[in-house]
């Protein structure tokens, strides 16, 4: 699985961050981080939910070999 994230639509808001904290981080720079482009498997129903939760839709996620 790849993470994909607009950051023109991103705000920023940490709601991604709040599921999946070693995935997402928004840093004091108000911009968000991704910590793991590519996290492991057991990590996906917390990043679905971060991609959920985002209220701008930003976040993508990408699986097999799309790239």
């Amino acid at each position: 699985m790849k993470i994909v994230v607009d950051f023109d639509a991103c705000m920023s808001n940490a709601q991604c961050m709040r599921a999946a904290p070693s995935v997402f981080e928004v840093r004091d720079d108000g911009f968000l981080y991704i910590l793991q482009e590519e996290p492991p498997e057991s990590l996906r129903a917390a990043v679905e939910e971060a991609a959920r939760l985002c209220p701008t839709q930003a976040i993508t996620i990408e699986d097999g070999g799309a790239k």
